[in-house]
């Protein structure tokens, strides 16, 4: 994390402690290991509030913010929320949700992990409107709130579903239409932010498998590479 970065969290992690101050609280009422993560998330999310920083909060809802396990050891991050998760202010809630939720809870049989364990976030914070993508300058305008989410968070391992979000998290240049996922899925590659460095599992998008699910056992074995991961730190100097 960098000291800008450090610094804005500190300031905001005040406002929401002298906020619950206010309420009467003496402390937060969380774990004292999950405490200084989640009173970050919750600066960050008040930071953010009901943001009119680019055209999608026209036709937007509910900004979906995110959710999960502030201590999670897997960040899953998609694209822009949809229909449903417009409705309910949440990622990943409708058809292509439960199958990222089947997944996720696969993946956690041998390792004891569901949904709830670990985080869920999207490039976008807003629905694109008739759910296109998110384009360049909307991603532009919310990607730093991501990092923020990213750096709070310090997932061991990085999903990044879909093209968009692969292309952002391992910081491409060019067009979106130039970054094929069929070709850059199963391989690591890095989400770099200053001095933080995290492995990135590009992957196909829940919808898009839903499209076409005779590539569900690609996924899958893009899962086990970040299970083994998980599982043999070592391999990161690897990557």
């Amino acid at each position: 994390m960098t000291a800008a970065v450090a610094h804005d969290l500190k300031s905001d992690i005040s406002l929401v402690l002298n906020f619950y101050k206010a309420l009467g609280f003496e402390s937060l009422p969380l774990a004292s290991a999950d405490a200084d993560k989640e009173a970050a998330l919750m600066a960050l999310r008040h930071e953010i509030g009901d943001c009119k920083r680019c055209k999608l909060s026209k036709g937007r809802t509910n900004l979906v913010f995110g959710e999960g396990n502030p201590n999670a050891r897997i960040m899953f991050v998609g694209e822009a929320p949809g229909r449903e998760e417009d409705k309910a202010g949440r990622p990943f809630v409708g058809e292509a949700g439960q199958l990222l939720t089947r997944l996720i809870n696969k993946m956690g049989e041998d390792f004891g992990f569901t949904r709830n364990d670990v985080y869920i976030a999207n490039i976008a914070k807003c629905r694109p409107p008739g759910n296109r993508d998110p384009e360049a300058d909307e991603i532009e305008t919310c990607f730093p709130f991501l990092k923020k989410q990213v750096a709070i968070i310090a997932p061991e391992v990085i999903v990044s579903l879909g093209r968009i979000s692969a292309h952002t998290m391992l910081g491409r240049s060019g067009p979106f239409s130039s970054f094929f996922i069929t070709k850059e899925r199963g391989k690591f590659g890095e989400y770099k932010d200053g001095e933080i460095s995290i492995p990135v599992m590009p992957t196909f998008h829940p919808a898009y498998l839903l499209r076409t699910p005779s590539d569900k056992v690609k996924t899958w074995g893009d899962a086990q590479a970040v299970l083994k991961l998980l599982k043999h730190p070592a391999m990161r100097g690897m990557i």
